[in-house]
């Protein structure tokens, strides 16, 4: 069977770029509209991409005065995306930090069912201050926020799989609506929770939803290794790209696990014209619209250090190699300037596309040769697409450059499956209660 190109569309406000609310091709009042949202879906699965999906944060992120922020609560958006669309899968984050696995496991059942097969959960381990700060909590450590999730997500697959497939009868003459001996309570008992179940929600149609992970710090490697389904990560370079690829994959073998099962979604940001002058104009004009201090205060919080417009025109001081936050996106950050001697202005300017992502600007073709060269050279099974402004952004690459990707044969011309999981290639999971059987008989 030919290996097949995988695309999820990130969704973020009116575009990624984080100054495309000031582009006049975008409404930043639509921010809260689902109306938006709904758009983007549809056009999402009129390019018969794999899925869309929507990040989240529990604390107000960067500062408001300069920056679209304070949009939707992500399950909540996603069923109302359920109701306009039909194929095209639905993803969102949820913390294991300031969360229960109770709770999580019956909204993703609950959004699974609703969609009919389309749900994946985004797994992160919440790492701002800010964000403890909402809880009235310290900020775990970064090992602790991981052995915290293991055990949530452990907790979590108990829980949906605490109905079998066949518990619901529906019996009318008899009056029997399900079987209660393949309903059954996992009476976990842990270090961080105690849960008897089972779920007050039959088991998900996909049996559980698709798992997806975006950590790539060592623990988030190894976590990756051992649950995820998809990764999404970021890498500036083709180098970094296949060096990430490789060493993943080696860790979900080790896990026992077939690394073809584990698919690598770099993010990019793709900046579109007709031709190459057109897309590093549409590229400047975002440039123009930055402001330094929004982006100054977002590298400070990242880095741990202090920065001011006096260091706009010198490189970026030493940066504290520990940090109990983000790491990965910290050692990321911290190379791309050292690697290109970077200014703290030319890095503010290359992060303002991606936030670390890779940020590619191009005619459709150009954006087709750097996907097809990353896929096929053993830097990704896909790609997580970051469109700069929105809608435009989506519907320019979907429109142009997914044509151009069906044209080469890396991309589908349809949806092959009904669920998320079929979508990208990936199995259904059995119950544990069926895996049992199996084995006693």
């Amino acid at each position: 069977m030919t290996r097949k190109l995988h695309l999820n569309a990130f969704l973020m406000g009116v575009g990624h770029h984080e100054a495309a609310w000031r582009h006049p091709r975008t409404e930043p009042a639509r921010l809260t509209d689902v109306r938006h949202y709904q758009e983007l879906a549809r056009i999402a699965e009129r390019g018969t991409l794999d899925s869309v999906f929507l990040a989240d944060g529990l604390a107000l992120q960067g500062h408001v005065a300069h920056n679209a922020l304070g949009g939707l609560e992500p399950l909540t958006l996603l069923a109302a995306l359920a109701a306009v669309t039909d194929h095209v899968g639905l993803i969102a984050t949820v913390s294991t930090t300031y969360n229960e696995p109770f709770h999580v496991a019956r909204k993703f059942a609950s959004l699974d069912h609703i969609s009919g097969g389309r749900a994946g959960w985004n797994i992160v381990t919440s790492a701002g201050e800010a964000e403890a700060r909402n809880f009235g909590l310290e900020r775990p450590a970064h090992a602790a926020r991981y052995a915290r999730a293991e055990e949530f997500l452990d907790v979590v697959l108990k829980l949906w799989d605490s109905w079998e497939d066949d518990a619901v009868v529906r019996d009318r003459v008899a009056g029997r609506y399900a079987d209660t001996g393949k309903i059954h309570a996992i009476e976990h008992e842990g270090e961080h929770f105690a849960v008897r179940g089972p779920l007050n929600a039959s088991r998900p149609p996909q049996g559980h939803p698709l798992l997806v992970q975006a950590g790539s710090s060592e623990d988030g490697k190894d976590f990756a290794a051992r649950y995820a389904e998809a990764v999404f990560t970021a890498q500036q370079t083709f180098e970094e790209g296949r060096e990430f690829y490789a060493d993943l994959k080696r860790r979900v073998a080790a896990r026992g696990r077939r690394p073809e099962e584990v698919l690598v979604l770099p993010g990019i940001s793709p900046i579109i014209g007709s031709t190459e002058r057109e897309a590093l104009l549409l590229e400047k004009e975002l440039e123009e619209l930055i402001v330094p201090a929004y982006g100054l205060a977002q590298l400070g919080q990242l880095t741990g250090i202090e920065l001011t417009e006096d260091d706009l025109d010198r490189e970026l001081p030493d940066v504290p190699v520990e940090t109990e936050g983000a790491q990965s996106r910290r050692k990321l950050v911290v190379d791309l300037a050292r690697r290109e001697r970077l200014t703290v202005r030319r890095l503010l300017a290359r992060l303002a596309g991606g936030r670390g992502h890779r940020v590619v600007a191009g005619t459709p073709e150009q954006i087709a040769d750097q996907i097809q060269e990353w896929f096929e050279g053993g830097a990704a099974d896909g790609f997580n697409v970051m469109p700069p402004i929105l809608p435009h952004g989506l519907s320019d690459f979907v429109d142009h450059v997914v044509p151009e990707l069906r044209a080469r044969g890396l991309f589908r011309h349809a949806y092959e499956g009904r669920t998320l999981r079929e979508n990208y290639g990936l199995p259904r999971p059995a119950s544990r209660y069926a895996n049992d059987l199996v084995a006693a008989g």
